[in-house]
């Protein structure tokens, strides 16, 4: 993993008017209405909301995890909202790092083996698979734990794993579910820092929703959600 910084991109994220909207029954939900937002590369991007706010619709469409039902979503130049199940599968194992708030670690497998696991699933050649997993975990500082499981280690250090898993494949983008919330206060601060650091070592781009206000102490940008509207920048 070097640490060269990428192209700067001015249109790494583009939401033009992003509508979702859910059916419950008879009862149709807008859980987003109307979105639109720019990011650019190197950005630290907090999407802040009370429950409900539709901070989750959202980052699963920049995911690529769901599909907008009105509006684009283009990440590094490609409309996402316009391709299949299998494209946008493609895309986001390529393209896209995910960091989850209960860390999302195979338990048994070791640190090594959890963050090599990406680059196993797009069939890196094994020279590569050392030389890109040890990068990763030496940048998140545990590459002296990298045989520990994850019961093995404590709620900073799997996050840790989590993010050098996020960071292994080198991605345009890393999209964080409340990422600290599982952590005490001093080991998030930690955490955060940790992120924050990543975007000026390597260029990456970080989207975070969360209620966590030492996190958005960090942001280079911050939206407010509010039933599903982007009420401030």
């Amino acid at each position: 993993m070097s640490t060269h910084q990428k192209p700067i991109d001015p249109e790494l994220i583009q939401l033009e008017e992003v509508h979702k909207d859910y059916v419950c029954g008879r009862r149709r939900v807008q859980a987003l209405r109307g979105v639109s937002l720019d990011v650019r590369q190197g950005s630290f991007v907090v999407i802040e909301g009370l429950s409900g706010s539709g901070k989750s619709t959202l980052l699963n469409l920049i995911g690529c995890l769901d599909y907008p039902t009105r509006g684009r979503v283009i990440i590094a130049g490609k409309d996402t909202s316009a391709m299949n199940d299998r494209a946008l599968s493609r895309f986001r194992a390529e393209r896209l790092g995910f960091i989850f708030q209960d860390f999302n670690l195979i338990p048994m497998l070791n640190a090594y083996e959890n963050v090599e696991y990406p680059l196993r699933l797009k069939g890196e050649a094994k020279a590569q698979l050392r030389r890109r997993t040890e990068a990763a975990l030496e940048a998140v500082g545990l590459i002296d734990m990298a045989d520990q499981r994850p019961a093995e280690l404590s709620g900073g250090q799997c996050q840790r794993v989590a993010i050098a898993r996020a960071l292994v494949s080198q991605p345009d983008l890393i999209v964080a579910d409340e990422p600290t919330a599982n952590l005490d206060s001093h080991t998030g601060e930690r955490i955060v820092e940790l992120m924050r650091s990543m975007v000026e070592r390597f260029g990456a781009t970080f989207i975070i929703a969360t209620h966590d206000p030492m996190i958005a102490c960090h942001a280079t940008h911050r939206y407010r959600l509010r039933d599903g509207r982007m009420v401030f920048e």
